[in-house]
Parts: structure tokens; C-alpha cells; sequence
């Protein structure tokens, strides 16, 4: 569970609860003025829940000079505020840096309000068995059976698919009606899940559009298909009603969670939602059934454009890609200065997964650095004040690639170079964890002693710590709300994606993520890596002096305790992630160090 330290502080962080009666169903988003450099990008008129796009400002000289700009003032505050209406669940409202948010809590006691939620849904198809497919089914289905629901949860997958025969060990099958063909599954279902991946859901979403029934539902995990459609000007049909509930985690860690959870109540993965188009005001509560169903501990309201902005971003910075170059970069510095192998790993791809995210995870950021010596914290903050600025460099350009559609166009551009065309051979995703570094790897983890979380190496906290800081910083002056910045830069980091790089390296976490992350994440490691090095580590070389205004803002930071209230949403529970883990993706199930 996330929490954080006290802090000096004088904002007051609150949570109070309305349970909301209004038949109206329509998230009512607000935005004020954003104070950062902003990109512009296609605004279409829809009937959507979100925000209005950020008008541009002028583009920043050097990134160094720039960023010396846009030091973090404490009484930053979040620019989209959201609200919702719903009759079956209770709204709560939380204050997080003077900022009011709104969510729906979960748990099990919650599920026998599923009947109310679907209301007028027979059949929730689940189109794909990828990273998230497999989990939200066996959630969805689980959870309604609980609820003594009648609600048929089915997967429709194309013919010949080898998901098949998964689905089938899962539960499902042809012959009860819960397992078919991906267009005949469409066709006959009353909200329509589509998981399969984002290149795919690029090349098709033509004829899925068309198989649609008229005042159905089309449900989005990622708000991809929107950035897409919008890079064309074009927009969903208005025929059906299009939600989005995004688990703020992997696949599995949705799935293993939830089963822990039936131990303790609530315990899951955060969820966003949004209701991007409502065409006969129930959205709004289909969307936070299907959440709760999940097992989310607690769900905020987003809009499918933030979203997507947040998600595919996060996911090539600290999420993935960034943690991935920044344990490569530190390895190799700590190996070239003399240390052995086996501590340079432990001192860098332990000490992130194991004690650094653990401390973040139970008692925040500044939790990490007090619990250094003097001498530790010198060596955090020469880390931290040399790579803050390198990483927000990388980010603040990737942040903008996502907003103008070219990371998106880059992953559906990569998933047509799978297959061969144009005489040029087929190019997959390669393997990402067969240098020494990962093999060395094997060997720490299969001497590991149970429990053991690695040490706290100062610099290594210092520059993940610098990285984290940079992403909440880019998100925060990009107007995102602090449900959603913590979310996709602390909470998803620490508690669902570093426990499974701890337990078998780094392909493990990234490749049992979507193929969108798992191609950000293979792309953008290298740049981090290449910026800390050539940036970030020879500033420490040259002994440049520690910037005292980073140390400071990063002490006095109001997201220590936006952190601390979100902290009081979800249950203390860690995911359990072995090495012969059998919730993952069917290719790395194998037993493995």
C-alpha cells in the first residue's frame, strides 16, 4: 500500500462522502488555465466526459535552460477537477493539495450492487486474451457469481486463435456460451470489452464499430483507440455509448490481486474510469460496476483523452522504459568503478525493486531519504540534483510525442512490421534481457534468501527518486488530476510492476504488459539511459554543485501528502509475485530465476 511521511506542509489533505442521487449520468470535468509549455493537438466535439484541450504556449529554448524554469513551486495545484453522478454507488469526495476529487470506493461487500449496476445488460463480451483479457474475464465473472448476477461474461476471439485453449483451462468454452468467435461474440453482446492490443484495435476498429448493437456499449481499458481516431480527425459512431475503466496495473497483477483479495476485502488495483460518449445515461454506473467488479480498491473519474496521454506516457517512463535504462546505466557505472557484479546488481535493480519501492510503497518518498545516514543523503542529492533535470528532458519530449499522436502512429506503425510486407522481413519484439547485466541477475536472485529486499544504495535512490519526481512534475504542470499523477507515477510503480521485476528480471515485468508498453518500453529505455550517462552521471564526474532549490522544492513537495490520503484508500496488502507464478502470460510461466 502507498502512504508517505509527514510532511512540514500547511495544506490540509480531508476526505468526506455524498452518495449522489441525480439521474443525470455525465462526468462534468472543469479546467482552468495550465501554466506549462503545452503542445496543441485535435480537440474533436463529442459527447464525451473530459476536459477541454490546453491551448499552446510558446515552445521553451534548450531543454536544461527551459527546465531551470519550471521548478516545482509548494503550492502547485492540479488544473482538471472532475465530477460525477451516480445512483447505485457512494460518491466520496477527497481533497488532495486544496483540490477536490471525487471516487467510488470498492470491495466485496459492494459486488451485490453489480444487478443494479448492469442493469440491462445480458452479455458482457471480452474481446481478447492478451494482458488484460484473461484477468478482467475471470474478475468480471467471478464477481457477478458472487452476486448471483445472471450476466453472461463471454470471450470472442479469432478463429484459430491458440487463446483458445487458455480460455478454455480459465473456465470458459463453446459449450456453455461464455467462448466464440470474436464477431459473433460482438455482435451478440450488450457491452463489448475490447482488450485485444492497440496496433490491432487500430487496424480494425472499422469492423467492430459495425458490429455493434445500437445502444450498446463499447468498453476501453486504454484511452489508445481515442488518440488514434483523433490523429484522423475523426471520432467514435453515435450509435453506442462508449466507457473506459483503466486498471492501473498489469494483467496479472489485476487477476492476483483480486484472488489475494478474497482474503482481505478491497484489495485490487486502482482503477480510472471514464465516459467518453453517453447516449442513455447509464454510463456512468456500467463504467463503475465494471470497475468494482475488478476489484479496484478505488476508482477516479479521467477522461478517455487524459487517460490515454497519462498511460502511454507513464508507461515509457518510470513505469517501464525509464527504470529499465536507469538500472542499465547504473550498472554499468557501478561495474566500471570496480564493484563486483553481483553488488552492482543488487545495489541497482534490487535496491529499486526490493527496499526503495517497498519504503515508497508504505511510507513515501521522503521515507526513503530519511532513513539514509548524513553521508547517504549527501549521495541522494548529488543523484537526485544531477539526474532530475536529464529525466524531465526525455519525459517532458515523450509526454509531448504521446499529445501529438506520433508515439501513438510509432505503435501502430511497429505492430504492421511484425508480419512481413513489402519484401522486407517480419521484425517481432527481440528479447530485452540477455546481457550479462540480466544474467547476472539469475545468479543474485537464485541466491536471494526469502524476504530479502535488497540494500538501500543512496545514488541509485536518488536517481529514482529524481525520476519519479520528474514524471509527477511533467504530469502535474500537464493539467492531469493527482488521482491519476500518483497513480501512474508512484502507486502502479512500487506496488504492481517493480514486485515482478524483482522476481525474475525485466522482461518479466515488461513483457507481461501490453504490447503498447512492452514497444515504449524496448524504444525509450535506451534514450534514458543514454541521458544519464552522458548527462547525469559525468555532472557527478565533474563535481558540479548539488542544485539546494531541487533539494528543497523535493523536501516541501505537496504530493507527499496527496500520497498519505491516497494511501487511506486501498488495504495493506503486497502482491504475492513467486518465479513459477502461474497468473502471468503463458510464455513466461515457466519456472524461472
Amino acid at each position: 500500500m502507498v502512504a508517505a511521511a509527514a510532511t512540514a506542509t500547511a495544506t490540509s489533505f480531508s476526505l468526506s462522502s455524498t452518495t449522489t442521487t441525480s439521474a443525470s449520468k455525465t462526468l462534468k470535468p472543469q479546467l482552468n488555465n495550465l501554466s506549462f509549455l503545452s503542445s496543441s493537438c485535435p480537440s474533436l466535439k463529442t459527447l464525451s466526459a473530459r476536459a477541454a484541450a490546453s491551448s499552446s504556449a510558446a515552445s521553451g529554448g534548450g531543454s536544461a535552460l527551459a527546465a531551470r524554469m519550471v521548478s516545482v513551486p509548494p503550492a502547485m495545484k492540479p488544473q482538471t477537477s472532475l465530477d460525477f453522478d451516480t445512483k447505485v454507488f457512494k460518491k466520496e469526495k477527497i481533497n488532495l493539495v486544496g483540490h477536490d476529487e471525487y471516487i467510488v470506493r470498492g470491495g466485496r461487500d459492494l459486488f451485490k450492487l453489480l444487478p443494479d449496476a448492469f442493469k440491462g445488460i445480458k452479455q458482457i463480451g471480452v474481446i481478447g486474451w492478451g494482458s488484460q483479457g484473461p484477468a478482467q474475464a475471470q474478475n468480471l465473472r467471478d464477481s457477478l457469481a458472487d452476486a448471483k448476477s445472471d450476466v453472461v461474461v463471454k470471450i470472442g476471439l479469432r478463429k484459430g486463435s491458440r487463446s483458445f485453449d487458455e480460455a478454455r483451462v480459465a473456465g470458459f468454452s463453446e459449450e456453455n456460451g461464455t467462448l466464440g468467435d470474436i464477431w459473433e461474440t460482438i455482435s451478440g453482446s450488450d457491452l463489448v470489452l475490447l482488450l485485444i492490443s492497440d496496433a490491432a484495435q487500430a487496424d480494425t476498429y472499422e469492423k467492430v464499430f459495425s458490429h455493434m448493437k445500437p445502444n450498446s456499449i463499447l468498453g476501453l481499458s486504454h484511452g489508445f483507440l481515442l488518440g488514434h481516431l483523433q490523429s484522423m480527425g475523426l471520432d467514435f459512431p453515435k450509435h453506442f455509448s462508449v466507457i473506459a475503466v483503466c486498471p492501473k496495473g498489469m494483467g496479472p497483477s489485476v487477476r492476483r490481486l483480486y484472488v489475494q483479495g478474497k482474503e482481505i476485502n478491497g484489495a485490487g488495483i486502482n482503477s480510472s474510469f471514464a465516459v467518453h460518449q453517453d447516449i442513455d445515461g447509464r454510463a456512468t454506473d456500467i463504467a463503475l460496476g465494471w470497475s468494482v467488479a475488478l476489484g479496484s480498491p478505488f476508482t477516479f473519474a479521467t477522461t478517455l483523452e487524459q487517460e490515454y496521454k497519462s498511460d502511454i506516457f507513464g508507461e515509457r517512463g518510470i513505469l517501464l522504459g525509464a527504470v529499465h535504462g536507469l538500472v542499465e546505466a547504473l550498472f554499468r557505472r557501478y561495474t566500471e568503478n570496480g564493484m563486483s557484479e553481483d553488488l552492482a546488481y543488487k545495489n541497482t535493480v534490487e535496491s529499486v525493486t526490493g527496499i526503495i519501492s517497498k519504503t515508497i510503497s508504505t511510507k513515501g518518498m521522503l521515507a526513503v531519504y530519511n532513513s539514509l545516514t548524513e553521508e547517504g543523503k549527501k549521495d541522494f542529492e548529488t543523484a537526485y540534483s544531477a539526474s532530475y533535470y536529464p529525466c524531465m528532458d526525455i519525459l517532458y519530449e515523450c509526454y509531448e510525442d504521446v499529445a501529438t499522436g506520433s508515439e501513438i502512429r510509432s505503435v501502430v506503425l511497429a505492430g504492421r512490421r511484425f508480419y512481413e510486407k513489402d519484401g522486407l522481413p517480419a521484425f517481432p519484439m527481440g528479447k530485452i534481457d540477455q546481457t550479462r547485466m540480466w544474467k547476472v541477475g539469475e545468479r543474485v536472485r537464485a541466491a536471494r534468501p526469502p524476504g530479502d529486499l535488497g540494500p538501500l544504495y543512496p545514488f541509485t535512490a536518488g536517481v529514482f527518486v529524481a525520476l519519479m519526481m520528474a514524471q509527477i512534475e511533467i504530469l502535474r504542470k500537464k493539467g492531469h488530476s493527482y488521482s491519476e499523477i500518483i497513480n501512474e507515477s508512484v502507486i502502479e510503480a512500487v506496488d504492481s510492476l517493480n514486485p515482478f521485476m524483482h522476481a525474475r528480471g525485466v522482461a518479466f515485468m515488461v513483457d507481461n504488459c501490453s504490447t503498447t508498453a512492452r514497444l515504449g518500453s524496448r524504444k525509450w529505455a535506451p534514450r534514458f539511459d543514454y541521458v544519464l550517462t552522458q548527462q547525469a552521471l559525468v555532472a557527478v564526474d565533474d563535481n558540479s554543485p548539488i542544485n539546494r532549490d531541487l533539494i528543497s522544492n523535493f523536501l516541501s513537495d505537496p504530493v507527499h501528502g496527496a500520497i498519505e490520503v491516497c494511501a487511506q484508500l486501498r488495504p495493506s496488502v503486497d502482491i504475492s509475485v513467486t518465479a513459477d507464478a502461474d497468473f502471468v502470460r503463458p510464455e513466461l510461466r515457466q519456472a524461472s530465476n
